[in-house]
């Protein structure tokens, strides 16, 4: 049976970080954002983890397949 391939997307999208947390980027930072106040978007700035086992037993398997 041929090999698993990693999904592209999810590639580009997450990074697992040394102790195992699948670090993410926010959404609503790319365009309209002259409405948004600057403390808005400077919390978009930073990244975030994913919290949900599932969500990230998934990502994994979507990653590192």
């Amino acid at each position: 049976m041929p090999k698993m391939k990693s999904h592209s997307g999810a590639k580009k999208r997450f990074t697992v970080t040394g102790t195992g947390k699948i670090r993410r980027l926010k959404a609503n930072k790319s365009h309209i954002l002259t409405k948004k106040d600057s403390k808005r978007k400077r919390g978009l700035r930073r990244a975030t983890y994913v919290e949900t086992a599932g969500e990230i037993k998934r990502i994994k398997r979507l990653i590192l397949a």
